[in-house]
């Protein structure tokens, strides 16, 4: 049994080496970064197809809108009217207050007051402006804040304008760490609920809260390759939650109209809420209303959210796997479509079988998304659709091509043995008495010339009419007009129809027909072969046209009987040639229904029928008895 497979393993290489070609292919694309648009693509949607979840209703945004800087007069906000909001707020007890505004110059009028609501107030936040370049420079620092009460601002935008990664911290050119707003927003936050930070045995770089550790992102994470990793960084996990956070205006704050119950205890963020500012980002992984711009300070508030919700409420964070188990997985899923292209021969049902492990695989990855597992899904698509269609495709040209050789050769062989057993002899006796000195009087060299040129021709003949038979002939055409994809008792049905419309005139004569036409086991059956199995059967109702002189009965079996495929032709003739042993006669029909046997691991036999005519019979096994249909 092992050696069968290895055999059979064996025979296929060109086959394998097709497929795992196509499985390094799309390994090598996605190695330089050719897939990563199409797998951000797929992650960003896989996100937006999460549950909702509730509103995180630890953070309230305080967002100045274009309201407010109209009332106002000030773009975008005084000094004074900062201050005051601060000690608003500081009188209702928030966790910590995250100011998210950046001061370009200082206003004579309300300064000092900004300066010393800065030194009261301990469990503020604000933010400063880190150089593009990552460096860890900074300017714009807030006044009189010590470093601790100080995060900078820094985002991460990928090629096709969109953020996926935050940068939570960084060294400076003096080595000294520097933390982002969000970051410190949520360790001051969790550092109430008793939760203090932390770094990760082995890794300066890696940061936990608690037992909680944050998974960094690497160059190759997820869908990424060869990204800037530098510094501390990690994959938002956006909130699927519908809405955004609550937010209220700086004009709803000063007339009184908030709740304290909405500020005592929570996160409270402060920034610009108005696109004129041109202070958002652009994210595709949020379904809300507004998906693709959000404020920068909401970017702020579901980094700040993430953090907190992993620490508190083990909400998963974004996980990736190791490289070589992502590749592992694509070729798992490369192997699976090469199985399926190779074991099913049928098409429509590749198809279907694609289809189905296709959807297994959306399935999967969308359950990993939901657990916080970002799992490569397109190239692991490509691998298996590869593999499976277009493998399954070559396959069958494959097949057909060598079923097309072997014809060819089976008509160059048959025209070799034809032409060796006829005209060379009688040509070697012409020369051999032309040799030998014997006299050929005239008239005996003519009638040897016409012999040889009979002979010639009859070989001509028979070349020719079992070319047509197999190719060209309107007989034997290959069936192009059939639908080869319809069950094959209603394909055969079809052949015997049109064979009998073509020869009215001989079928005609015969009085009682016998036709039996029950659906069989195709399951294992490529196309070229049932076109075989149609050119077989034309074949044995022409030989019948053909031989079976005085015929009166013929019986046509197509069915299952006792677990094997049957396609049977019986007739009652008288032929003209006496064979003493059928199983001699080696034609070119014979020939080719003895290799479609060779395929199909099948049986064919010719033998006389009782009292008289001839048995045309085609046998292989079938793997399960199918529904009947009698014609």
């Amino acid at each position: 049994m092992i050696r069968q497979i290895w055999t059979k393993v064996n025979s296929d290489n060109h086959i394998w080496r097709v497929g795992i070609t196509a499985i390094i292919f799309v390994t090598s694309l996605r190695l330089v970064g050719s897939l990563q648009f199409l797998e951000w693509a797929a992650f960003d949607t896989l996100m937006q197809l999460r549950p909702q979840e509730k509103i995180d209703q630890r953070i309230l945004i305080i967002g100045m809108n274009e309201n407010d800087i109209n009332q106002r007069g000030i773009d975008p906000i005084s000094d004074r009217d900062i201050a005051l909001l601060l000690q608003n707020l500081h009188k209702h007890q928030p966790a910590v207050i995250g100011l998210d505004i950046i001061r370009y110059f200082p206003e004579e009028s309300g300064y000092e007051e900004l300066v010393q609501t800065f030194i009261k107030i301990k469990n503020l936040i604000a933010v400063e402006k880190i150089l593009p370049d990552i460096s860890g420079l900074t300017f714009n620092l807030p006044p009189s804040l010590p470093e601790s009460q100080i995060g900078f601002s820094k985002t991460i935008i990928d090629s096709d304008g969109k953020q996926r990664r935050s940068l939570l911290a960084i060294s400076n050119r003096e080595r000294e760490w520097k933390f982002s707003f969000p970051i410190k927003l949520a360790e001051t936050y969790l550092k109430t609920q008793g939760i203090p930070p932390g770094n990760v045995d082995n890794d300066t770089y890696n940061i936990k809260f608690g037992a909680t550790e944050l998974p960094r992102f690497q160059p190759n994470s997820g869908g990424y390759v060869q990204a800037d990793a530098g510094g501390s960084q990690i994959l938002i996990n956006f909130r699927n939650q519908g809405k955004t956070f609550p937010i209220v205006s700086l004009s709803e704050m000063q007339s009184g109209k908030v709740n304290p119950e909405q500020i005592r205890g929570k996160i409270i963020l402060i920034g610009m809420a108005s696109y004129s500012h041109k202070d958002y980002a652009v994210s595709s992984t949020i379904n809300s209303k507004h998906p693709d711009l959000i404020y920068g300070v909401e970017v702020h508030a579901y980094i700040v959210s993430q953090l907190v919700s992993a620490a508190l409420d083990n909400r998963p964070m974004v996980n990736v796997l190791a490289d070589i188990w992502e590749y592992l997985w694509i070729i798992f899923w490369g192997i699976l479509g090469l199985i399926i292209g190779r074991v099913i021969r049928d098409p429509f049902r590749v198809l279907i079988f694609i289809t189905i492990a296709s959807i297994c695989l959306v399935f999967i990855c969308y359950g990993l998304i939901i657990i916080g597992w970002w799992i490569p899904i397109i190239p692991a698509f490509l691998t298996l659709f590869f593999n499976g269609v277009g493998l399954a495709a070559f396959h069958r040209y494959d097949e057909s091509l060598r079923y097309c050789l072997q014809y060819r050769q089976l008509i160059i062989d048959q025209t070799f043995d034809a032409i060796h057993s006829h005209p060379l002899q009688t040509l070697n006796i012409i020369l051999r008495e032309v040799q030998d000195d014997q006299r050929l009087s005239p008239q005996d060299f003519i009638l040897k010339l016409q012999q040889l040129n009979q002979e010639l021709r009859d070989v001509y003949d028979l070349v020719k009419g079992e070319t047509l038979s197999g190719l060209n002939d309107a007989d034997y055409l290959p069936y192009s007009r059939l639908d080869l994809s319809q069950p094959l008792d209603e394909i055969l049905f079809e052949v015997y129809s049109e064979s009998l419309e073509q020869n009215y005139s001989y079928f005609d004569n015969i009085k009682h027909k016998i036709l039996k036409f029950e659906s069989m086991d195709e399951r294992n059956l490529t196309i070229a072969q049932k076109q075989s199995l149609c050119n077989f059967l034309k074949e044995a109702l022409y030989n019948v046209k053909k031989y079976a002189y005085g015929a009166t009965r013929l019986e046509v079996i197509c069915t299952q009987e006792h677990g094997k495929n049957i396609i049977r032709v019986a007739d009652n003739g008288l032929k003209i040639e006496k064979i003493a042993d059928l199983s001699s006669h080696s034609g070119l029909g014979t020939k080719l229904a003895q290799n479609l046997a060779n395929q199909l691991g099948g049986e064919f036999k010719r033998y006389l029928n009782s009292p008289n005519g001839v048995v045309c019979q085609l046998t292989w096994y079938a793997k399960k008895m199918g529904f009947c249909r009698l014609f």
